[in-house]
């Protein structure tokens, strides 16, 4: 065969078969799934002050060595409660303190957990010139490496070695002085959300009490929406004085905490109890698909919610802008999936104050930036033909959100794709109209 490959333009010399092999506008893939949040933590163990990733399969997995201790120990429960839903955390450690130590080792991390670590060292059973260097942690061997000298012993994920130290015999000793430090600030929670602004995520939790990082916290997520043009919701506890769709006012306190059979203790987890239910709807909110609802879904957490309302107080919640808790026979459940927007306005109608609502326009939000910033920016010429292919991608993502029962059909000559001011830019009008599943029933019996 003389001819054959792929084609720009028809201008071959050889006679042959040119195909090109192309991708049909698939808008499912332009559809990013949901369930990522960002969460800052005060922890007992782990990198200080950076960004770490954690799936939900590898929590619960791998949660002894990401942590520091098993699945099941009540310091996990604010992580248990975030991947009742989360997909995926983008975690951040605020707390620094002082590493644990003894004679042998420095714990890798700072914090009090380095304190449950203990070395024990023996002689080798098949050869007495050798050592056997065990480090356990909370009991359970987390490392063992058999060595003639200290120089031999490699660090390891839980300490680093003292190397000029002796070898001896040691029938256990302790690591000591580890501390959380003493306590986090309001510059603590900045550097957090500085480090996460390079990151996507869908839900952004402040598990804060105190007002003035509450207020860092709307001031940060009023500018990713509205200057920065990435589309969150932060989740945050008695803060609805903001009066803003991206965020969402936790009302409910809590009891306690629910442990195995019927006993029920107090709230000993990391982080401010207060709080603590903002995890558990920070992970229900951004694992939340776009075209489904948090209202009346089934709290399935660990925590004793406080739902003694009345229905005058829920009513008056509701239009307070607060996302309330209320029992419903055995089962504690979501009133409405609402966030803090109360004032509405001719650009903003009481819709906004709808999550389901504000999914729906996060999804396109981000999903359009991310087509144009993979396929379009810097790619494809600014010309008519490439203004259509952009015209059939946002019709496309738009059937998909129909399919999905997101939005309401709509007519794809009301979606304009024209040339902008300059050469450079394109202007988008895309008019949608969200769905949102159903709340009330309004139904006459007529008996005749």
């Amino acid at each position: 065969m003389l001819g054959g490959g792929s084609f720009t333009i028809q201008n071959k010399v050889f006679p042959g078969a040119y195909i090109n092999f192309v991708s049909a506008a698939s808008s499912r893939s332009m559809l990013s799934d949901r369930g990522v949040a960002a969460v800052p933590m005060v922890l007992d163990w782990g990198p200080e002050k950076e960004v770490f990733e954690v799936t939900a399969e590898q929590f619960q997995n791998h949660c002894f060595d990401i942590f520091g201790y098993n699945y099941e120990d009540e310091e996990m429960r604010p992580f248990r409660e975030l991947f009742r839903n989360l997909k995926k955390g983008i975690f951040y450690r605020l707390n620094g303190g002082i590493r644990a130590a003894n004679d042998f080792a420095t714990a890798k991390y700072s914090g009090r957990r380095g304190s449950s670590m203990t070395m024990v060292i023996s002689r080798n059973v098949n050869n007495n010139a050798m050592y056997d260097v065990k480090t356990l942690l909370s009991g359970k061997e987390v490392d063992r490496q058999t060595v003639s000298s200290m120089a031999e012993l490699k660090d390891t994920e839980y300490c680093i070695f003292k190397r000029e130290t002796a070898l001896r015999e040691t029938a256990g000793i302790p690591f000591t002085g580890g501390t959380n430090g003493d306590g986090v600030t309001g510059a603590d929670y900045s550097a957090f959300l500085s480090a996460v602004e390079a990151y996507s995520f869908h839900a952004l939790c402040c598990p804060s009490t105190d007002d003035n990082v509450k207020a860092l916290f709307a001031a940060y997520t009023k500018r990713m929406r509205d200057e920065v043009g990435i589309k969150l919701q932060t989740i945050m506890y008695r803060y609805p004085q903001v009066d803003y769709e991206g965020v969402i006012s936790v009302e409910n306190s809590i009891r306690g905490s629910a442990m195995a059979g019927s006993a029920v203790v107090g709230v000993t987890a990391l982080g401010d109890d207060a709080a603590a239910l903002v995890y558990w709807v920070t992970g229900a909110e951004a694992a939340c698909e776009v075209s489904r609802t948090n209202e009346n879904k089934k709290y399935d957490g660990e925590l004793v919610v406080d739902t003694a309302y009345t229905q005058l107080e829920l009513t008056e919640g509701v239009r307070s802008g607060k996302f309330l808790f209320h029992k419903v026979g055995d089962d504690v459940r979501a009133l409405m999936d609402i966030n803090s927007l109360i004032t509405f306005t001719d650009e903003k109608g009481d819709d906004f104050g709808n999550n389901q609502t504000i999914r729906v326009l996060d999804q396109i939000g981000n999903d359009i930036a991310s087509l144009f910033n993979t396929r379009y920016l810097g790619i494809v010429p600014n010309d008519d033909s490439g203004r259509v292919a952009l015209w059939n991608d946002i019709v496309s993502y738009n059937k998909e959100l129909v399919t999905l029962r997101a939005i309401e059909t709509f007519d794809s000559k009301e979606i304009t794709v024209a040339a902008g001011n300059t050469k450079r830019s394109v202007v988008v009008e895309c008019p949608v109209t969200p769905i949102n599943c159903m709340s009330q029933l309004y139904m006459t019996v007529v008996v005749s």
